[in-house]
């Protein structure tokens, strides 16, 4: 397993009841502290048929000066924790680096992950010369340009520390540039205004599947991005959804009623088998590259400001406060469990609240027709 050895790390890593347990280091590839039931020892595993040398016993030998070795070990041998990466005698470009960055980022990480990463560092880091060249003000100037969308700006940050991070982790840099400051984070309170969600509601309407229906049904539903990403149809009957236990965040099972303008654009959707919105290569999986569609589909949105997905959540509830929805009503809705029903309550409450979740979101559809019809 794997994990950053610290002093205090390694002086609380556990002795093997039986056996051994190797622990890997997160900073230096092919370095770690394997555990046996009696003693706590040092090693690395060095070139392309991964011999495992033994550096010396903890706590005799120190962490700094075994990953010393190590270092000097890989180093002479030439290969990295993947056994597939050379570490770099000479300087290698920042591009290639973003290559070699990405690839091994599509091996581990899930594919969200590494296509948020390609899109932003693609888009917002493309630094010429040697990434040894790189200055923390190059990557600082690119930072403070986006402070005009503080999500974009956020992100971005991640990114291009995460790559710099793991350039120092395979030998590609001896430091990182990103400054090791936490970015500061805010709870959101954004809330779209009527003319925003008009802009947002028309041009989803305009625009071709699976991106716009899917954004047309987050706005007259209110769940959660990945919930209606991956909806199937077997869960849709007689006006209802119903999320089976398990699947939503909190795990439980969640039945909610779908408006008539929810139902119309259900009804309106292609024929692409059990799930509403499946992946473009592949109808068994569902849709998940939302942020490659949004930044495309909010291209020329001029009069509305930076927002999340999640806010037209958070618009969605506050609508059902302007139309008087009492606010238990709103967070069945929601799928909130921590909200005024709840602890004993939640035990001894087991009404459903159907029937006052079907009259809100008729009242919620009267009110999304007065404003996308309006002005």
């Amino acid at each position: 397993m794997r994990t950053r050895l610290t002093d205090l790390a390694v002086r609380k890593l556990p002795l093997s009841e039986s056996g051994q347990v190797t622990y890997w280091d997160e900073l230096t590839p092919n370095f770690g502290v394997r555990c046996s039931t009696r003693s706590k020892s040092y090693i690395v595993l060095l070139g392309e048929k991964r011999r495992r040398k033994t550096l010396g016993r903890y706590p005799g030998l120190s962490l700094a000066d075994a990953r010393k070795q190590a270092r000097q070990l890989l180093a002479a041998s030439g290969l990295e924790a993947d056994g597939q990466l050379p570490l770099s005698a000479a300087p290698i470009s920042f591009a290639e680096a973003k290559v070699r960055f990405l690839e091994d980022s599509a091996r581990r990480n899930k594919p969200r992950t590494y296509n948020d990463y390609k899109r932003l560092l693609d888009r917002h880091f493309n630094f010429v010369g040697d990434i040894q060249s790189v200055e923390r003000k190059q990557v600082m100037k690119v930072i403070f340009g986006l402070s005009a969308t503080p999500s974009e700006q956020s992100h971005a940050f991640v990114a291009i520390r995460t790559m710099m991070n793991w350039c120092v982790r395979h030998g590609l840099i001896e430091h990182s540039v990103v400054p090791p400051m936490k970015q500061k984070t805010h709870e959101r309170n954004r809330v779209l205004t009527d003319g925003e969600l008009r802009q947002i509601y028309r041009r989803a309407e305009e625009t071709p599947f699976p991106f716009g229906p899917l954004l047309m049904l987050l706005i007259l539903t209110g769940q959660r991005r990945t919930e209606v990403g991956q909806m199937r149809r077997s869960w849709i009957i007689d006006g209802s959804a119903t999320f089976p236990e398990g699947f939503a965040k909190n795990k439980r099972e969640h039945r909610f009623p779908l408006s008539p303008k929810a139902q119309a654009e259900i009804d309106a959707l292609p024929d692409t088998g059990d799930l509403l919105f499946p992946a473009a290569t592949n109808f068994e999986k569902p849709f998940t590259t939302f942020a490659w569609h949004k930044a495309r589909f909010d291209e020329g949105l001029e009069e509305v400001g930076p927002y999340t997905l999640h806010d037209l959540r958070r618009t969605f509830a506050t609508i059902h406060a302007k139309i008087g929805t009492p606010i238990h009503v709103t967070e069945k809705l929601l799928n909130h469990v921590s909200g005024t029903i709840s602890g004993v309550a939640a035990v001894y409450n087991r009404h459903s609240y159907f029937e006052e979740m079907q009259a809100a979101m008729v009242g919620y559809d009267n009110y999304i027709n007065n404003v996308v019809g309006s002005g």
